[in-house]
Parts: C-alpha cells; sequence; structure tokens
C-alpha cells in the first residue's frame, strides 16, 4: 500500500516575467490536482533580465540578446496557443518592460521569513502582472500585495532595501546558471528535467516515471 504521507519535491526554476512560467504554472497546477500523495514545489529564482537591467530598473532593449521582433511574435503565438490549451486567460502576453527583480527580491524573504505564507503571495505577484497587467516592479504594488496576503507591507519595503537579501538572491541567479539552468521554466525531479510550460502528463512523466 502507498503511504500516502509521502511527498515528492520538484524544483521549479521560473522568473515571473516569463509567461510561459505562469502558463507553466497553470500545468502544473492541473498536475497536481490528479495526484494523491503530496508535491512539495521548492521554488528557484531566474533571472531573465539578467544583463539587460539599467541601474534604475528599466530594461535596455538595445542589448543583443538574440531576441528580436521574430522571437517575440512568436513567444507570442505560442503564448496565445498554450492560453487556449491550458484554459487561461491573460492580460497581456509579453511583459517585456516589467523588471521582475524587486518581485523576485520579495517573493525570497517572504520565502525565508513566512514560508507558511509565500505560496499565497507568489500567486499574487504571478496574477497581478498576468490577470491585471500592474508592474511587479513596483515597490508600492509589491507591498499592496504582501498586505492582501495578510504580510506586513512595511517588511516587504525593507527587504527591497535590504542589499543583504539581494546579494543572497544574485547568489542564487548564479547558482542557476552553474547548475546549467538557460531558460524557464525548468522543472527538477530527482535529476530529470522538463523546461518549458510542458503539458500535466509530461510533470507526471517526470514526477512519476509513467
Amino acid at each position: 500500500m502507498t503511504d500516502q504521507t509521502e511527498t515528492d519535491r520538484l524544483l521549479v526554476y521560473a522568473d515571473y516575467v516569463c509567461p510561459f512560467c505562469y502558463l507553466g504554472r497553470q500545468s502544473l497546477e492541473q498536475y497536481q490536482e490528479s495526484r494523491e500523495r503530496r508535491l512539495e514545489i521548492d521554488w528557484q529564482p531566474f533571472d531573465l533580465r539578467r544583463g539587460k537591467r539599467n541601474p534604475d530598473g528599466s530594461i535596455d532593449h538595445d542589448v543583443d540578446d538574440g531576441k528580436d521582433d521574430e522571437y517575440f511574435e512568436q513567444a507570442r503565438q505560442n503564448v496565445r496557443r498554450l492560453q487556449e490549451r491550458y484554459d487561461v486567460e491573460m492580460a497581456q502576453e509579453i511583459a517585456t518592460e516589467v523588471d521582475s527583480l524587486p518581485a523576485q527580491l520579495a517573493s525570497l524573504a517572504v520565502k525565508e521569513e513566512y514560508p507558511e505564507a509565500w505560496r499565497a503571495f507568489d500567486d499574487a505577484i504571478y496574477e497581478a502582472l498576468w490577470q491585471d497587467g500592474r508592474d511587479i516592479g513596483d515597490g508600492d504594488v509589491l507591498a499592496e500585495l504582501a498586505a492582501d496576503v495578510g504580510l506586513s507591507s512595511d517588511f516587504v519595503r525593507e527587504a527591497l532595501a535590504d542589499d543583504d537579501r539581494r546579494d543572497r538572491l544574485e547568489e542564487r541567479f548564479t547558482e542557476a546558471a552553474e547548475r546549467g539552468i538557460t531558460g524557464v521554466p525548468t522543472f527538477l525531479f530527482d535529476g530529470y528535467a522538463a523546461r518549458g510550460a510542458v503539458p500535466p502528463a509530461q510533470l507526471e512523466r517526470l514526477v512519476e516515471g509513467a
């Protein structure tokens, strides 16, 4: 008889500004609903804007990262296709002007200090950007989201000004690169990986070897 109290642990590398991370989350939730055993999700940050961020947090689109107009048009088409597959409505298909660094910093702080509230905060960030079209790079928006899930808005404001915590986040970005993570979402389980907003059946095969 299977011990249903056992917990599988899935690592998920993601960046809030990646539409495929949001869509992959919808796929993951659909997979989780089909499971009997618990699945622990261990969020790991990834920085899609690395190398393109100006000191003021604006995005330098002149940096050549290989993503041209053709790339973004293909990305939009893929987002629309996955929206239909996962039955998800979104306020926007891409968010090239939004810097997620403040959101990731706030998310890391909540995960470290209030882990029981992290999932609700994580959900709120994704929904603010992809459902409501809000700027998750804005400290006021993040403080409001924190208050909405029962956290102190001052805690988030202090986290955004915490240089030590920012250094820890940068270390996490570096660790992701050293681990070979080159794009998101990336799902890791027991040494195996799936990349992209893959369907629930593929996540099932990744975790359960089905």
